[in-house]
């Protein structure tokens, strides 16, 4: 039934779709919601944040056009969940969030389900390190005003990132970029509601 909703809804990559039934979704939300993990819908998580809704996750990650050769930085680890299913598909993921008790959460989570081709940063997805190099492909799931270049310029050539664009209390367009010889390709998709991606690691929590 999970499959078919998501197949319903416009998700037709295969190899998302067996990531995305692959990936326990019910241990990456809070406890009191594990008997709705698998609605399409997005639930709240620790520290404000949210987890995404299934489509919004497969429909992100199906947009990225992932390799299995590829290296993927996320900003905005939340539980875990969106990077464990990229996990599936790419080499390595980088994943960096701002508030300590997700980032430890979520290491735990997915070091639980032998998910090792994840690290996990405690960090400013707005100022990321340049000791990690640059990504074939980026993701934001979280709400950006808009996207600092010195985030599309750690792309590599050919390299798609995708975010989620617009003011932070409202509706958002999730835009996709691709790095090209002479800058970026910029396409507008569909509109998403996003928490806000804020700068800074967290001071609490």
């Amino acid at each position: 039934m999970f499959q078919l909703t998501l197949r319903r809804r416009g998700i037709s990559d295969q190899v998302v779709l067996r990531a995305m039934e692959e990936v326990p979704r019910e241990v990456f939300v809070e406890p009191r919601d594990r008997n709705y993990a698998y609605r399409d819908s997005a639930l709240g998580i620790a520290c404000g944040q949210t987890i995404s809704q299934p489509f919004v996750v497969a429909y992100m990650t199906e947009q990225l056009q992932l390799q299995k050769d590829h290296r993927v930085l996320e900003i905005g680890t939340g539980s875990g969940y969106q990077a464990a299913v990229l996990s599936r598909l790419c080499k390595q993921v980088l994943t960096i969030e701002r508030y300590r008790t997700l980032a430890d959460d979520a290491r735990k989570r997915l070091e639980k389900l032998g998910y090792y081709n994840v690290e996990v940063l405690l960090g400013d997805g707005f100022d990321v390190p340049a000791g990690a190099g640059d990504f074939d492909r980026i993701i934001v799931t979280a709400a950006m005003e808009q996207i600092p270049d010195r985030l599309m310029e750690r792309l590599q050539p050919g390299g798609v990132l995708i975010a989620p664009v617009g003011p932070h209390h409202g509706t958002q367009t999730l835009v996709r970029a691709v790095r090209t010889e002479t800058g970026f390709d910029r396409k507008e998709l569909v509109d998403v509601r996003f928490v806000p991606a804020l700068p800074g690691i967290a001071r609490e929590l």
